[in-house]
């Protein structure tokens, strides 16, 4: 197992190996590089290099961090690029691990050759004046907030509303059981979301940027990926029509061929 030594804890990664351009895959919000694999697989399988890692807090990282920021998340991302000696990378983020990618491809410059935000909370997550999409920073607190009392049962509403198709109990069973694996103190990452924002960072980003929606997205409304690819200099929008939270898993052939597709356009 390899591990990123950040000063304040350890962030456990993978490093896959491949001819392609890397591709820095980010989870969500209390879920861990395990909910990338059938991903991975079909990256791994086009003969690209990859790069995962466990957010603070998360799967087989380190669980007493005192900062859980977005802003930390994404120097952790940068920090692993930098280790690594890679020059050149796309991004991936999902869901918040979008609003972790967004900064750090700004963080990385040059050498972040594309951004893919997989219904990503980017650049918003909450309504703000210019920006009527997401919810409000109180309903953020408030999620947070009701995670404390009983989070096996909290995290198993969730892994059950992340797919708006049908994909079985197996895997609403293996969601659950790698938010369980997320310490309390990744919760903070959450509430980072309440504040954050992001329209000046995607506007200036001079990368192509690939926003994916799910018509039925019930955690990050497709109207946010929608605001991203019309914000940012080359951004462009694919919307999975009936399609919830988790394109990877409901639409997962689509999904593949269009971060495929879009890869191979940054060649």
């Amino acid at each position: 197992m390899a591990y990123l030594e950040t000063g304040s804890g350890r962030i456990y990664y993978e490093h896959h190996a491949g001819p392609k351009l890397p591709v820095l895959l980010i989870h969500a919000w209390a879920m861990s590089t395990r909910v990338w694999d059938s991903t991975l697989s079909a990256l791994l399988e086009a003969g690209h290099e990859v790069i995962a890692f466990d957010q603070r807090g998360c799967g087989g990282s380190d669980k007493d961090f005192d900062d859980y920021s977005i802003s930390a998340l994404a120097g952790d991302a940068v920090a692993l690029i930098e280790r690594l000696d890679c020059n050149r990378v796309a991004v991936n983020g999902w869901s918040l691990g979008g609003a972790v990618a967004t900064e750090a491809a700004h963080r990385l410059g040059a050498r972040c050759k594309g951004l893919v935000l997989t219904c990503g909370a980017s650049p918003r997550y909450t309504r703000a004046e210019g920006f009527p999409h997401g919810g409000t920073a109180d309903d953020v607190r408030a999620t947070v907030a009701a995670i404390r009392p009983d989070r096996a049962t909290f995290f198993d509403g969730i892994a059950r509303a992340v797919c708006a198709k049908p994909v079985g109990e197996a895997v609403i069973g293996w969601m659950h059981s790698i938010f369980m694996q997320a310490a309390p103190g990744a919760d903070r990452s959450l509430g980072d979301l309440a504040t954050l924002d992001q329209r000046d960072i995607v506007a200036r980003l001079d990368v192509p940027l690939l926003a994916i929606t799910g018509s039925e997205d019930v955690f990050t409304p497709p109207g946010i990926g929608e605001f991203a690819a019309g914000a940012a200099r080359q951004g462009s929008l694919l919307c999975f029509e009936g399609c919830g939270h988790g394109p990877m898993f409901e639409e997962y052939e689509r999904y593949c061929e269009a971060v495929l597709g879009f890869l191979a356009g940054l060649e």
